[in-house]
């Protein structure tokens, strides 16, 4: 920052900048000497410790418009947040602009027309409940405390996504406003260079204030849960499950993960959701409840709304987590033992070595159609490292980037933009894939001051 944007900054901060904003905003705004700051700056990621100059909590898009054109004029770095739950805290940064949509939690559902329209600070629990009440849904990630905003961006993995394709794909439209504090709808007839982009890009072209999705009839009962197998078992288990999965019915999504039992044991889990009828489920689960000696068998009929939180007390707001993701195109017998051999050092007894499935509707989709490129991957495979002592940052760190070093070898060299971390330009560029250039265009023609820089970065050189 040269000296006249320090000097706009200083501005900014003062009392006369912040009324000035506050004549056009709805919404609160918070700063470092203001009651609740330390509060409000906290993202998911207990890693995350940043202090913003300001926080703007927008009640609704013209508030996003005018703390855009404040942040702009006083030369703030800006930092868009919505649920806060990227790895790598994008969401938020030192000294500059916060522009918060998490208090935009409106949504609308047309069941006529099985289609809502749903505002960007909504997280995806409060979604799925919105659509479930009248019998529908649409893909979403798995964890309900996510936000809806930069899951869709990045692509959208999910439960429901063999079946009905990402999160993007069921992208009707999107209401945004661009850098230079345009307000525009992007749909495939309305700017439809740019809703290509926003489906996979990341937050690169504006500030999506709203979403309207493709709904599903879903539920409110389907068919999930986990079944556990001990350490002996393991090697056999992964070896079924990939053969299992690659020959499973849309409708079934299944994921593994190596896990560690109160014993401190390891063992692998596979979580599953069938999203048709229950009873049509059970037949295709029987395989796989089978196969050898089960710890646990878990599955069964319970609400949609159920399953998507299963895992909400795994990953709660606070801990320290990291995790490095990449991938697989198959499940190989070394690319198994490679797995279960990392796993092993774990550092904490919550680490997990995850295997999210992805194929059917999704790979029906060209790589071109949309931003997201990825369609021919069956696995993203990541270890989770889950600590809350700062002190064993170093060990965890080191863990994770040791497994993805050791899977590297059976990897695409592809990664999902929304389980990248600050890992530098070459995996933004296979975050993107062969996209990549096309996207560094509409970069280049909608925010050619690189204004929305904290997210998985396109520079405007490329």
């Amino acid at each position: 920052m040269d000296r006249t944007e320090e000097q706009l900054a200083t501005t900014a901060m003062s009392g006369a900048g912040r009324a000035q904003l506050a004549r056009c905003f709805r919404g609160e705004t918070l700063g470092p000497s203001d009651p609740g700051y330390d509060a409000a700056r906290k993202v998911w990621n207990g890693m995350v410790d940043r202090r913003p100059a300001l926080i703007a909590f927008c009640a609704g898009a013209d508030d996003v418009a005018a703390a855009l054109d404040f942040g702009r004029r006083h030369a703030l770095q800006v930092a868009v947040r919505s649920g806060g739950h990227n790895i790598a805290g994008c969401s938020v940064c030192d000294d500059g602009l916060v522009i918060d949509l998490s208090r935009m939690t409106g949504i609308a559902v047309d069941p006529v027309r099985r289609v809502a329209r749903a505002e960007a600070g909504l997280t995806l629990g409060a979604f799925d409940a919105a659509t479930q009440a009248f019998g529908l849904a649409t893909t979403m990630g798995v964890n309900s405390d996510t936000g809806i905003a930069g899951l869709t961006l990045g692509g959208g993995f999910g439960r429901l996504a063999r079946k009905h394709g990402l999160a993007c794909d069921n992208l009707l439209a999107a209401e945004l406003v661009t850098a230079d504090g345009r307000r525009l709808r992007a749909s495939a007839e309305e700017n439809a260079d740019l809703f290509w982009g926003l489906r996979g890009g990341g937050g690169n072209f504006g500030i999506v204030t709203a979403f309207e999705y493709r709904l599903h009839p879903l539920g409110p009962t389907v068919l999930g849960g986990s079944v556990l197998y001990d350490a002996a078992q393991a090697r056999a288990a992964l070896g079924f499950y990939d053969r299992f999965a690659r020959t499973a019915p849309d409708a079934l999504s299944t994921d593994a993960a190596l896990v560690t039992l109160p014993s401190g044991a390891p063992a692998v889990s596979f979580s599953v959701c069938y999203c048709g009828p229950p009873e049509e489920g059970e037949a295709v689960l029987q395989p796989l409840r089978r196969f050898g000696t089960p710890l646990e068998d878990r599955i069964g009929p319970r609400s949609y709304l159920e399953v998507q939180s299963a895992g909400d007390a795994v990953f709660p707001r606070g801990r320290r987590y990291f995790w490095k993701a990449q991938f697989l195109r198959e499940l190989t017998g070394p690319a198994i033992e490679a797995m279960l051999g990392a796993y092993v050092g774990a550092p904490s007894s919550r680490a997990l070595a995850v295997l999210q499935q992805v194929g059917g509707a999704v790979a029906r989709v060209a790589p071109d159609a949309t931003a997201y490129a990825h369609r021919d991957a069956a696995y993203d495979c990541f270890a989770i490292a889950i600590w809350d002592d700062p002190a064993e940052d170093a060990a965890n760190l080191r863990w994770a980037r040791d497994f993805w070093t050791a899977l590297a070898p059976f990897a695409t060299g592809g990664v999902y933009a929304n389980n990248l971390g600050e890992e530098g330009a070459a995996r933004v560029r296979a975050a993107y894939g062969l996209n990549f250039p096309r996207l560094a265009a509409l970069k280049r023609q909608f925010d050619p001051a690189n204004v929305f820089c904290r997210n998985q970065n396109i520079p405007i050189s490329s």
